[in-house]
C-alpha cells in the first residue's frame, strides 16, 4: 500500500484557494435577501435569544481586564489600553520575527541577536556590554500594571516545527479597586535545528518570570508601581556549521546532518531586576516621584576543550600560563562576569496648563566582577535631567528631554508631531560599556580606555493617510564618532573616523475590497565616511504580507490568511563568538541575497486565537539550497508551526 506523505505547502496552497473560492459565495449568502419569518418563528427565536442572553452573556472580557505602562504615569499620559485580541502579525510569535525581522540572531529561537539597524542607546552611562539576549529579557519598562475587575488569565503555547517551543503564562487580579497584583511565567524549549542528537536536545532553554504590583491610594494622590523579574537563559553553543573549505563532508544545508563545531559548550545569562516606581501629588499639577532598580546580570561561559570543542577556539589565547589563577587550565574554560547595578532616581514633574514639564536627579552605582580580575571595575555615575512636553490638541505634540551625565555624557531629543509630518532629533555623547573597556578570560583579555562615542540623529516621517491607503515616506540621517566594534580579531576597537548613514524608507497599507490587505516597508542604507566599514547593514531591506482578512461563518471566525516575504540583500553580516558572546566583523562570508516566503493562517473564535505558519515555503524552489542568517548558521528549513492563545476572566 502506497502512504502519502503530507506536505504542508500543499496543505496552505489548497486551503488559500478553498479560501478564494468561499468568499464570494459567503458574501453573496450573507448579502441575499432573507424570507420573512412568520409570527410563530419570531416567537421562537425570542425565546431563544432571551435564553442565551440569561444563560451565557459574559460580563467580563477584554473591556475589564486593561492595563498600562508604566510610563504613561510617569509622563502624566495615564490611558488604560485593552487586551489585544487582533490577528495581524499573531503568526510572528518568536521575539525576532516580532520586530519583523529587524534582528539578527543564529535561526533559531532563543538564540544570540543583535539589530540589524544602528540606533542611539537609551543609557548613556555604563552598561555591561552583554546585549546579545537582551530580546528575550522582560525589562521593568515594558511590563503591564493591570487594573482588573475580575481575575484575569492568558494562556499563549506556540508549538514550532522542529521542537521549538515557547510558553506564556500571565494571571493578574484585584485585591482591592485599587490595588492590583499580577504574575507572568515564560518558556522558551527549542531544539538544536542543526545536529540535534535527541528530540530533546536542546539548543536553547528559557525561564522568565515577573511578579508585579500596583497600588493607588483612595484620594488619588500617591501612586505605586513594583516588579520583579528574573531570567536564565540556557544556550548549548554549537559554534555554527564547519565550513565546506575546512572539512570537506561537511555540507551547509543538510540540517539535522550538518557538521558543527562545538557540542560541549554553555552559555548562561541570569538576569533578575527589583523595581520600585512612586510618587505622590503635593499639590494639584505638582508631582514628587521616586525610581529606585537593583539590578544584576551573571555571565557564565563553559567549554569542554578536552574535546573537539577545541580546535574551534585560538589556542594561543589560553591565560593557562597564570597558574595561581583557579579559572585558567588548558582543558577547560569556565568564565564567569558578574555585572550589578543600583540606582536611584528623584523628580518632580507636572502639568501647567498645555505644558507638561519634569525633572531629576539620578545616582547609579556598579561593577563587574570576574574570576579572572584582580579587582573588580567599579563606576559610580550622577546625572541631571529633565523634560518638556506642549500638546496643542492630541494631533499637535512637541517634545523635548535631556540628561547630563557629570561631567561628559549627555542624551538630548526633541520631537515634533502633527496630523502630516512627525521629525525627531537625537543627539548623544554614550560612554563605552564594561565589556569593552576590560575583559579577561580563558581565551580573550583586554584592557582599553576607549572615548566616549557621539552620535547625531534625524528621523522624519511624512505622514498619508487615505481611505484604503496609506503611505509613510521616512528618512533617518546618523551621524557617528568614536565608534566602539568588535573587529576581526574578536576584541573590541575604538575608530575615531565618522560614518554618515542616510536610511530612506517607505510604510504602506493597502486595502482592497474591504478585506485584502497589502502591508510593505522598504528600507535602503548608504554609509560614508572614514568609518562607514565598521557598519554592516544590508543595503536593501523589505518585508512585505498580502492576506484576507475578515469575519467567515456568519461573523463567528475572524480569519487571516496569507503570505509574508523579507529579502535582505547581500552583506558581510556580523559573524558570533560564543566565548564571549559578541557580535564581531568579518570579511570572508557573503551573507547573499535571498527572498524567504512563509504562508500563515490566523483565526479567532471569540477570544481564542490560533496560528497556522509554515517556514521558508520557497525551500527548494530556489538557485541555492537555502539561505543563511549569520555567517555559518542557516536559516530555518520548510517546517509547520503551530500556536494557540486564551484569555480567561474568571
Amino acid at each position: 500500500m502506497r502512504i502519502v506523505k503530507f506536505n504542508p505547502r500543499i496543505f496552505f496552497v489548497l486551503l488559500a484557494l478553498t479560501a478564494a473560492l468561499m468568499v464570494p459565495t459567503l458574501a453573496q449568502q450573507q448579502q441575499r435577501p432573507k424570507e420573512p419569518l412568520s409570527d410563530e418563528e419570531k416567537g421562537n427565536n425570542a425565546m431563544k435569544k432571551g435564553l442565551l442572553d440569561d444563560s451565557t452573556k459574559m460580563v467580563y472580557g477584554p473591556r475589564t481586564s486593561l492595563y498600562y505602562y508604566e510610563n504613561f504615569i510617569r509622563n502624566n499620559r495615564f490611558k488604560k489600553l485593552e487586551l489585544d485580541t487582533s490577528l495581524t502579525g499573531f503568526h510572528n510569535y518568536e521575539a525576532v520575527a516580532d520586530t519583523w525581522y529587524k534582528y539578527q540572531d543564529l535561526g533559531n529561537l532563543g538564540t544570540a541577536a543583535r539589530p540589524v539597524f544602528y540606533d542611539v542607546p537609551a543609557q548613556v552611562g555604563r552598561t555591561s556590554g552583554f546585549h546579545s539576549y537582551d530580546i528575550y529579557h522582560n525589562t521593568p519598562d515594558s511590563i503591564r500594571y493591570y487594573n482588573t475587575k475580575s481575575p484575569y488569565t492568558k494562556i499563549e503555547a506556540f508549538f514550532g516545527g522542529g521542537n521549538r517551543n515557547k510558553l506564556d503564562i500571565g494571571f493578574a487580579r484585584n485585591i482591592t479597586p485599587n490595588w492590583n497584583i499580577g504574575i507572568g511565567y515564560h518558556t522558551i524549549r527549542a531544539t538544536k535545528t542543526l545536529n540535534p542528537t535527541t528530540r530533546d536536545d536542546h539548543n536553547v532553554v528559557n525561564d522568565s518570570y515577573e511578579i508585579h504590583s500596583n497600588y493607588k491610594s483612595d484620594n488619588g494622590k500617591y501612586f505605586l508601581l513594583g516588579t520583579i523579574t528574573r531570567m536564565k537563559h540556557n544556550v548549548n553553543e554549537q559554534g555554527g556549521i564547519i565550513p565546506p573549505g575546512v572539512d570537506t563532508t561537511s555540507l551547509y544545508f543538510t540540517y539535522e546532518d550538518a557538521k558543527v563545531w562545538l557540542s560541549n559548550s554553555k552559555a548562561v545569562d541570569l538576569r533578575q531586576n527589583y523595581h520600585l516606581y512612586q510618587e505622590y501629588e503635593i499639590l494639584k499639577g505638582w508631582q514628587a516621584y521616586h525610581v529606585f532598580d537593583k539590578k544584576k546580570q551573571a555571565v557564565t561561559f563553559f567549554s569542554d576543550l578536552g574535546t573537539s570543542d577545541s580546535t574551534f577556539f585560538n589556542s594561543n589565547r589560553f591565560n593557562s600560563q597564570n597558574e595561581d589563577n583557579l579559572f585558567s587550565k588548558e582543558d577547560t574554560t569556565n568564565n564567569h562576569n558578574h555585572f550589578s547595578e543600583w540606582k536611584n532616581e528623584i523628580g518632580f514633574k507636572g502639568d501647567f496648563g498645555p505644558v507638561y514639564y519634569n525633572a531629576f536627579i539620578k545616582l547609579r552605582t556598579g561593577r563587574m566582577a570576574s574570576r579572572f580580575f584582580t579587582s573588580n571595575n567599579s563606576f559610580t555615575e550622577l546625572s541631571l535631567g529633565g523634560a518638556l512636553r506642549g500638546e496643542i490638541n492630541e494631533n499637535w505634540v512637541f517634545e523635548a528631554e535631556g540628561e547630563y551625565l557629570i561631567p561628559d555624557g549627555y542624551r538630548i531629543k526633541g520631537l515634533f508631531i502633527s496630523p502630516f509630518l512627525d521629525v525627531s532629533y537625537t543627539k548623544a555623547l554614550y560612554k563605552p560599556n564594561m565589556m569593552q573597556q576590560q575583559y579577561n578570560g580563558n581565551h580573550y583579555k583586554w584592557s582599553n580606555d576607549f572615548s566616549s562615542t557621539g552620535v547625531d540623529q534625524i528621523k522624519g516621517t511624512i505622514k498619508g493617510d487615505f481611505k484604503n491607503y496609506k503611505i509613510r515616506p521616512n528618512l533617518t540621517i546618523n551621524r557617528i564618532n568614536n565608534y566602539i566594534y568588535y573587529n576581526e580579531e574578536m576584541v573590541p576597537e575604538q575608530i575615531s573616523s565618522e560614518a554618515f548613514m542616510v536610511i530612506p524608507g517607505l510604510e504602506s497599507h493597502l486595502v482592497f475590497g474591504g478585506k485584502f490587505h497589502w502591508q510593505s516597508e522598504a528600507y535602503y542604507t548608504l554609509i560614508t565616511g572614514g568609518a562607514a566599514d565598521k557598519f554592516r547593514i544590508p543595503e536593501l531591506f523589505v518585508n512585505t504580507r498580502f492576506f484576507f482578512d475578515g469575519p467567515l461563518f456568519d461573523d463567528h471566525v475572524y480569519v487571516q490568511l496569507g503570505i509574508e516575504g523579507r529579502y535582505r540583500s547581500d552583506n558581510y553580516a556580523p559573524a558570533y563568538m560564543p566565548a564571549t558572546q559578541q557580535f564581531y566583523l568579518q570579511d570572508n562570508f557573503n551573507v547573499y541575497a535571498y527572498p524567504v516566503a512563509d504562508a500563515f493562517l490566523n483565526f479567532r473564535i471569540n477570544r481564542t486565537r490560533v496560528l497556522f505558519r509554515y517556514n521558508h515555503l520557497n525551500a527548494g524552489q530556489m538557485a541555492n539550497d537555502g539561505y543563511f542568517i549569520t555567517p555559518d548558521y542557516t536559516g530555518l528549513k520548510g517546517m509547520l508551526d503551530v500556536g494557540i492563545s486564551w484569555y480567561f476572566f474568571d
